[in-house]
C-alpha cells in the first residue's frame, strides 16, 4: 500500500465513524479498520497510517477520490482557533473531536440521491434503503460496492426504486434527477446561491437537500442546513437558541460547525 498524506490534524477512526454509525454503508464499506470504496471499477482499500492513510491502489484516479472522501478540503486549524477564541460550546467539541475531518461524498449524483433517501426518515432507515439500492442497481467490486450510475437510475423504473424501499414520490424524484439535463459536475463552478437555485428547481429537491449538497459534496464553508432536525436539536442542546439565529454567528465556519455539532450529539 502507498501512503497518502493528509493535512493535520486527522483522526481516521473519528473521520470514518459515520460509515458505521447508522448501519453498513456499502458504498463506503468499513470492515475491521479498512475502508473500501469502488473507484472507476476498481476496489480501493484505505487504512489508517501515520501522517495520513495507506491506500491501494494509489494513483491519479484514486487520489482525488480518497482525499475528497476523507475531508481533506476542510481547514481544521483556523476553525479550531476561531472556536477557541469565542465559541465555548464548539471549542469543547473541537477538543473532544480533535482530528475529525467530516467525510465528503465524492460524486454529486450519489450525494443527491443519498439526500433523497434521507428525506423525512431516520438515518438508520436511509442507510438501509441506500444499501438495498446499491445491491439492486449498483455493482460489487471486491469488498466494495459501486453506487448506481446516473445512467443506470435513468434507465430504471420508479417501481425498481420502490422495490428497495423508496416511497413513490422519492422514486419519482430520483429518476427525474437522473433523467434531467442538470450538469451536476458543473455545479462546483457556481456560487452557493446559484447551486441552491439549480438544485431546488428540480422537483422534490428542496433547500435541505441543496444545503447538504453544499456541505457534504462541495465543502462550502458557509453551508448551514438549518432545516435538519438533528442539527436543530444539537443547537438547542448546546447553545439554547434557534438554529437560524445561530447560523450568522458562526460565519465563516457554518459547515464545519454543523458537522461538529452533529458528531458531538452522537457521543455519550
Amino acid at each position: 500500500m502507498s501512503l497518502l498524506l493528509l493535512p493535520e490534524p486527522f483522526d481516521f477512526a473519528l473521520s470514518t465513524s459515520r460509515f458505521r454509525a447508522f448501519g453498513t454503508d456499502l458504498a463506503n464499506r468499513l470492515v475491521d479498520g479498512t475502508l473500501y470504496r469502488a473507484v472507476a471499477g476498481r476496489e480501493v482499500r484505505i487504512c489508517a497510517a501515520s501522517g495520513g492513510v495507506d491506500v491501494e491502489p494509489l494513483d491519479d484516479e484514486t487520489r482525488p477520490v480518497v482525499l475528497k472522501l476523507l475531508g481533506a478540503e476542510f481547514e481544521l486549524a483556523p476553525f479550531y482557533l476561531w472556536a477557541d477564541a469565542g465559541q465555548p460550546p464548539l471549542a469543547s467539541l473541537t477538543l473532544r473531536l480533535a482530528g475529525f475531518r467530516p467525510p465528503l461524498q465524492p460524486d454529486p449524483f450519489e450525494a443527491l440521491v443519498t439526500s433523497i433517501t434521507a428525506q423525512q426518515v431516520s438515518l438508520f432507515a436511509a442507510v438501509a434503503i441506500r444499501s438495498r439500492l446499491i445491491q439492486s442497481l449498483g455493482t460489487r467490486v471486491g469488498e466494495a460496492w459501486a453506487f448506481p450510475t446516473r445512467e443506470r437510475i435513468a434507465n430504471a423504473s420508479e417501481e425498481d426504486l420502490v422495490a428497495v424501499g423508496f416511497t413513490r414520490r422519492k422514486a419519482e424524484y430520483a429518476v427525474a434527477l437522473a433523467r434531467s439535463d442538470l450538469d451536476l459536475h458543473g455545479l462546483a463552478a457556481l456560487d452557493d446561491d446559484e447551486v441552491r437555485a439549480r438544485i431546488t428547481a428540480l422537483r422534490g429537491l428542496g433547500p435541505w437537500t441543496a444545503e447538504w449538497f453544499l456541505a457534504r459534496h462541495l465543502a462550502r464553508p458557509r453551508a448551514w442546513p438549518a432545516g435538519d432536525l438533528a442539527l436543530r436539536k444539537a443547537v438547542q442542546v448546546l447553545y439554547g437558541v434557534e438554529v437560524h439565529s445561530l447560523g450568522p454567528l458562526l460565519d465563516p465556519f457554518q459547515n464545519l460547525s454543523a458537522h461538529y455539532l452533529l458528531m458531538g450529539s452522537l457521543l455519550p
